[in-house]
């Protein structure tokens, strides 16, 4: 295991991360959030002391994600149930009270939420004392619903500002992007590295100085390994000098198994995944996804299978090698990656300016998603081997794949059956 780079003053976050990566620990977290504050301090609490090394989330509900506060307040007052914790309409001091005995420098906590316009959530999170968010001006509105690019981009510039407003000094806020988790699946790794990579650039461009950088596992496990090889050498060459950064792996975010052992077995895969790979940071996925939304227990039970996968596979190292994190022969995925990367970068000096116009180009163009300023134009498929690969790149300066005499044609059948391949593979 790799250690976080750490040449700034890091962030609470950040710096909890770097301590465990030094000794050998992946850092595991949930993405738990509940409407009932008794019930996410409870989750908070069984978290803080799981049998492995955890950061603690708290995940806002969809109404705050969309910014319906109203809808929010009425939730409240009739007590109807929210699917996340409701933090910008509670009360601060409610806040600081679940917080309170739990969140410090062994147990910080960070706030995910979805929002494309995430301004009032991180004042929120700033009053009650909380430092570290995610999410992206892309990759928190193009597959998330039909806010413009540009007022995303907008909405961002203005939160990353506030973040380094709010928290007070010494520390640092923290943000990790949700560009390597575009859609869950189905995109080919070198367009989640770039993207994952822009957006900790635009979030330097707007003041952090501690980012994660994310990738969220796929297909195949060796391209996998390749995909978070090439995002950690293109984080060391972009990011500004003097930036706190470590990657993190998101268990796969697509349709999950359905059997209690396959999901298992997929979860374990990605904690061994991240300990082959240096990676950080891993954020779970539990085995009742595919049938009701996760329980307090569910979750631990999910913290504790990956924390126990990783130490056993960092304990044995089974291939007799060491983690691969350092200087390697370009592979295609790192070739594809920095091609994207600079060609948005050739754009504007700006960042949220040069993502504008290459959405509106086409010079980024995520597949099957339906925004409209995305391009749509680019498509993927799976091969024979299990690896996801372009079949058609659109106006993106890359090459498709596909096998030579055309292009191929993705069906509705063929569709449903690479969004079910994982989950059919795992449960077999």
């Amino acid at each position: 295991m790799t250690t976080a780079r750490s040449h700034a003053v890091a962030s609470p976050f950040g710096q909890f991360v770097a301590r465990a990566a030094a000794g050998g620990h992946l850092v595991v977290q949930p993405r738990m959030g509940f409407g009932d504050p008794a019930r996410m301090r409870q989750g908070l609490e069984r978290t803080r002391f799981a049998a492995a090394t955890t950061v603690g989330t708290l995940t806002l509900d969809s109404y705050t994600r969309l910014g319906d506060h109203a809808a929010v307040r009425r939730a409240l007052s009739q007590g109807l149930p929210l699917n996340g914790y409701p933090l910008v309409d509670l009360p601060v001091r409610r806040t600081r009270r679940l917080l309170d005995g739990l969140l410090g420098p062994d147990f910080p906590v960070q706030v995910r939420h979805g929002s494309a316009r995430p301004t009032a959530i991180v004042r929120a999170m700033t009053r009650a004392g909380l430092d570290a968010t995610e999410g992206g001006p892309v990759s928190y509105c193009l597959p998330y619903g039909r806010t413009p690019l540009r007022e995303s981009v907008d909405h961002w510039a203005r939160a990353c500002e506030l973040l380094t407003r709010l928290v007070p000094a010494p520390r640092l806020p923290h943000l990790e992007t949700f560009g390597g988790c575009l859609l869950g699946q189905l995109c080919p790794p070198a367009l989640l590295v770039a993207v994952s990579v822009l957006e900790a650039l635009f979030f330097t461009q707007h003041g952090i100085r501690s980012v994660s950088l994310s990738y969220a596992q796929q297909t195949h496990p060796e391209q996998d390994e390749d995909a978070l090889l090439a995002l950690r050498r293109l984080a060391s060459r972009f990011l500004p000098p003097g930036t706190d950064w470590h990657l993190v792996l998101y268990t796969y975010m697509g349709v999950f198994p359905r059997t209690g052992p396959g999901a298992r077995r997929l979860l374990e895969d990605s904690a061994r995944l991240a300990v082959r790979s240096g990676v950080e940071r891993l954020v779970v996925k539990t085995a009742a996804e595919a049938h009701r939304i996760p329980s307090v227990a569910d979750n631990i039970g999910a913290l504790e299978s990956a924390g126990t996968a990783a130490e056993l596979a960092a304990a044995r190292r089974e291939d007799g090698r060491a983690a691969r994190s350092g200087p390697a022969a370009d592979s295609h995925i790192h070739t594809e990656a920095r091609a994207l990367v600079e060609a948005v970068l050739d754009l504007a000096p700006d960042v949220g300016r040069a993502l504008r116009t290459a959405f509106a180009r086409g010079l980024l163009d995520i597949p099957y998603c339906l925004h409209p300023d995305n391009a749509g134009r680019a498509r993927s498929v799976i091969d024979a081997s299990g690896r996801l690969r372009w079949s058609s790149v659109g106006a993106m300066p890359l090459s498709a794949d596909g096998p030579p005499g055309g292009r191929e044609v993705m069906t509705s059948a063929g569709l449903l059956t690479a969004l079910n391949s994982v989950a059919l593979r795992y449960d077999r």
